[in-house]
């Protein structure tokens, strides 16, 4: 398990994590927040369509009422309709004649009216008279209502639903134009249902119209309904199911609307609305992890290149990684580690070539150390063979030829570092030897304060100088030459300045250059077959890396000789 997890612990994945997680989240508050906010804006609007019906309505239903209002007016107050009441009233039978020109005029009415189905006339006795035919008024209508209607003396009431047709009644009493108003008789005006209905009216909706003394006109709700005029709640639950109450009064009729629409018919959009965010919000989460995958993909890209090359380092095989466009960060990173890269390249060159040196002159040394003790005891008895001629001269010469080869061969074991004094010593016997050769035309002398005498530096880095010093200057000319070697405090702080002068022929620029280069090219520029200057060069750089030095300082004119110099750190470079 623990291996599994360490798989897919990779910077990518944990990138498209923290991609998707935000993701998931952004979409789960921004789907909370939208949801809520639109189901708000539905309900709101629906509620708002609501309220705007129950006005048109409850305008519509004034409209009818004002129009009624005028109708019945206009034939109550109609002469034909008063002479023929107040000859039912005296007695006298109207006339069919009277009765015909009456109906005329209630059809032209009637045909300018919308809504009005019919309009029928009664005497006080209930009796029709209008349209013609036999009927009693309380075989329509129930006593109590006709009672209303006398009380409000000449008002509209209405009654209800006609229990013989699909149509609503409404009933006024017609009050002769004598000294007293006395009752004539009765208009009852039957009218459409369908002006009641409501344009939009839903399943499950509740209508409730009621006049100004709460008698229902209209309504298609079984239960109480005072208990929902009454009620002051937005909401309220009938049968179990919460229904929205939408309330609305006219001034002029004195009528109030009711409407109950089911809260579930105001949702119906809330679900299609809800199912639409959740395949929103899936698509979007795909696509979104599509692109997390894509753009994490192209940000570890580079890292997953760079960390592929440094596992290839981890086994030996140091190569630079290409470089890579990204961001400051990653190019960073990379720059870092190919700078590292070149710089070990560059140490392993360097501590390859010092051990390549370090080899070849252990095998030179080795070469010479072929039957050292053999060598040594034909030395010493040389030596002392010498001595007993008392040829004095050539016992010393001999002597210092002999720890000339002692000090080449026995401090191989001894490691590379000697001590100023030690490295001095092997320079004069040197000397000595040389001495022999050129007679008067060498001389030397040394500079070498005691302080520095203990002084760790690289073995055989002074002789060689002073062997080219020799060679060079002694050698090329018939003249004295004059070796120095100087050993004093640089002006670098903690450093040593060792140089070897000597005042032969000297070079010229163009040589000082050519002889530069060879240095740095490694070329012999030494007669014979002494250590070339060239090595010591190579050997300063190796061992004293650390220290940057510029290595040897060459400075020459003709005739006035040469100074070779170099510095090196008062406590020893690399041991």
């Amino acid at each position: 398990m623990l291996s599994l997890l360490k798989k897919w612990n990779t910077l990518r994945n944990q990138i498209l994590i923290v991609f998707l997680f935000v993701m998931v989240i952004v979409l789960v508050i921004v789907g909370i927040l939208t949801f809520n906010r639109v189901s708000m804006l539905l309900k709101n609007n629906a509620e708002d369509q609501i309220q705007q019906v129950a006005i048109e309505a409850n305008g519509r239903f004034e409209s009818l009422f004002e129009q009624l209002n005028m109708i019945t007016k206009q034939l109550v107050t109609n002469e034909d309709v008063q002479n023929l009441l107040l000859s039912e009233v005296e007695g006298n039978d109207a006339t069919f004649n009277q009765r015909q020109a009456l109906m005329e005029r209630i059809n032209t009415i009637h045909a300018n009216a919308d809504g009005i189905y019919t309009v029928e006339i009664y005497t006080k006795d209930y009796q029709k008279i209008i349209p013609l035919g036999e009927g009693s008024l309380t075989n329509r209508i129930d006593p109590w209502l006709v009672e209303r209607a006398d009380e409000l003396k000449g008002k509209i009431l209405w009654i209800g639903q006609d229990e013989d047709s699909d149509s609503y009644l409404a009933i006024r009493r017609v009050s002769l134009m004598d000294q007293n108003f006395s009752n004539g008789g009765y208009l009852l005006v039957r009218v459409n249902k369908n002006y009641f209905q409501l344009n939009n009216e839903q399943d499950n909706e509740y209508t409730i119209l009621v006049d100004q003394n709460s008698n229902t006109i209209v309504s298609n709700y079984n239960g109480d309904i005072n208990k929902v005029l009454n009620s002051n709640q937005d909401t309220i639950q009938i049968e179990g199911n919460d229904y929205i109450l939408t309330k609305q009064s006219s001034n002029l009729t004195g009528w109030t609307l009711a409407i109950l629409t089911p809260v579930s018919a105001l949702t119906k959009g809330i679900s299609i609305l809800r199912t639409v965010i959740i395949v929103s919000g899936v698509v979007g989460f795909m696509i979104f992890t599509v692109c997390s995958f894509f753009l994490s993909t192209v940000i570890t890209r580079p890292i997953i290149k760079l960390t592929t090359t440094m596992r290839k380092a981890s086994e030996g095989i140091l190569t630079l990684n290409p470089k890579i466009s990204s961001t400051n960060e990653i190019n960073e990173l990379n720059n870092t580690y190919n700078q590292l890269v070149e710089e070990t390249n560059h140490l392993i060159q360097m501590v390859y070539e010092k051990e390549l040196t370090r080899s070849r002159t252990e095998l030179k040394a080795l070469q010479a150390q072929i039957n050292p003790h053999f060598l040594f005891n034909t030395l010493d008895s040389l030596y002392w063979s010498l001595e007993e001629k008392d040829e004095e001269e050539l016992a010393e010469l001999v002597f210092a030829m002999s720890g000339l080869f002692r000090y080449t061969i026995t401090h191989i074991n001894k490691g590379e570092w000697v001590t100023i004094k030690e490295e001095m010593e092997h320079a004069e016997r040197y000397i000595q030897i040389m001495e022999m050769r050129f007679g008067d035309r060498l001389t030397w002398k040394k500079l070498v304060p005691e302080q520095w005498e203990k002084v760790k530096i690289p073995k055989l880095i002074i002789q060689p100088l002073v062997e080219n010093a020799i060679l060079h200057g002694a050698g090329n000319t018939v003249q004295t030459c004059h070796v120095s070697v100087i050993i004093e405090k640089s002006k670098v702080e903690n450093m040593l300045s060792i140089k070897v002068i000597d005042d032969g022929p000297g070079m010229d620029q163009e040589k000082v250059n050519w002889l530069y280069q060879s240095m740095n090219e490694g070329v012999s520029s030494v007669k014979g077959n002494g250590i070339a200057i060239s090595n010591v060069q190579k050997r300063l750089q190796l061992y004293y890396q650390k220290e940057n030095l510029d290595g040897l300082v060459i400075e020459s004119e003709i005739n006035k000789g040469t100074s070779v110099s170099f510095d090196i750190p008062i406590y020893g470079g690399m041991e």
